[in-house]
């Protein structure tokens, strides 16, 4: 898929979601059995009151083993009160002192990972050779999980993020039922991996993450194997595809918009707002999925319990109520209300790191290269944006001096 036809279906996911605003900007999807909740106010609504809009779906996550034992430590799925036991234990440990003190390290991988790709020219794939590596090491290292496992880590989650929702008008019940047959097996891998290295962890600790979340203690209480099995998995699946992801966005956001690499590059003080704005323009998870506690109305419309609710970051962050001219990459846009870190007490524990990660990379791809050009004589991997907002491949052309 060359960048053109990449453009063409981000466009055409885009006009789908032109086509769910046409129906209403809260509406039932008969097809899906849920409802969809489009506009800026009405999706932070869903995020920030947690009591009515649940983060434990059910349909997302079916009753098999190996999705309980990977749920037991992900908070991101919990509510009040194991929502604020868990992140309250794993706040302990994964602090922004922590994740500021790896600047050093994540710019010593940066300049590695460059140097490796500049050694065999310069036309290389700007996922296989920085935006994947990048954040699993520094995720690995920071875990102490060895950076051997990275095949591994990255087979499992490419098939957990493109076998949900792979088809807009797929059936929760179908939804459920491909889960189970396509992931649970390598989530029983993953499982099984992270078990056996936390009881490695628990009898001879390091000076890791993973040995201090063993070793923090809360009103008595420890995060057991289990729970620190799901937040390792949770860290190492989630929280280095969305960097990735947001740096792969960011350079074919640029490539569309040559004009802006030439503004970074006369004042870097500029790349935190293009990252912001790469992440409002494209964000990584595309909706996040809610389960209604109780009735509830919602954009003038009437929402029953049990009912389940997809709140859509794509069109909230695209908002022409709250974005002046959504549709164009503007890095000066102030303020910039995106919600692709989530809202409230589900905000993204691990952003930081992921803006981090981003912010140093773009910082040194700006310094090292007189021009960056996505190439057009081959083909560029988009993920499913129904699924993933992203590439897998981004073949690129750079220039130094």
């Amino acid at each position: 898929m060359s960048v053109k036809q990449s453009e063409r279906t981000l466009s055409n996911f885009l006009v789908y979601l032109d086509g769910l605003r046409e129906r209403g900007a809260v509406h039932f999807d008969d097809k899906i059995k849920a409802w969809h909740v489009l506009d800026h106010h009405d999706v932070l609504q869903v995020l920030t009151d947690t009591a009515t809009f649940s983060s434990d779906v059910a349909p997302l996550a079916p009753q098999q083993e190996d999705f309980d034992l990977f749920k037991k430590g992900n908070f991101v799925r919990a509510d009040d009160p194991v929502h604020r036991r868990l992140r309250g234990l794993v706040s302990r440990a994964f602090t922004p002192k922590m994740i500021a003190g790896l600047e050093p390290r994540i710019t010593e991988v940066t300049l590695q990972l460059l140097d490796d790709a500049d050694a065999g020219g310069d036309q290389w794939d700007l996922i296989e050779q920085l935006g994947y590596p990048l954040p699993f090491i520094v995720i690995a290292e920071m875990l102490g999980i060895p950076v051997t496992d990275r095949a591994f880590v990255r087979r499992l989650s490419d098939t957990f993020f493109e076998v949900h929702n792979v088809d807009p008008e797929q059936s929760l019940d179908s939804l459920g039922e491909s889960a189970v047959n396509n992931v649970a097996p390598l989530l029983r891998e993953l499982n099984t991996h992270l078990l056996e290295f936390v009881r490695r962890r628990r009898k001879n600790p390091g000076d890791d993450l993973t040995s201090k979340l063993l070793e923090v203690e809360v009103d008595g209480v420890r995060l057991d194997d289990e729970e620190t099995v799901g937040f390792l998995g949770l860290l190492l699946l989630a929280g280095h595809v969305t960097a990735t992801s947001t740096l792969g966005n960011t350079v074919l956001a640029l490539h569309e918009n040559p004009e802006v690499w030439t503004q970074l590059r006369a004042d870097p003080a500029l790349i935190p707002a293009a990252v912001e704005e790469s992440m409002r323009y494209r964000p990584p998870f595309p909706r996040l999925g809610r389960q209604a506690t109780k009735d509830v109305e919602i954009g003038g419309q009437k929402i029953p319990a049990g009912a389940f609710v997809l709140a859509w970051l794509t069109t909230a962050n695209r908002d022409d109520r709250v974005f002046a001219d959504p549709d164009r990459f503007d890095i000066h846009r102030a303020p910039n209300p995106h919600l692709t870190f989530g809202k409230g007490m589900h905000f993204c524990l691990g952003a930081p790191l992921a803006r981090l990660e981003v912010g140093i990379a773009m910082r040194l791809l700006t310094e090292r290269y007189s021009d960056i050009r996505v190439r057009d004589d081959l083909p560029v991997n988009l993920r499913n944006p129904w699924a993933m907002i992203g590439v897998n491949q981004l073949p690129i052309e750079v220039r130094k001096g």
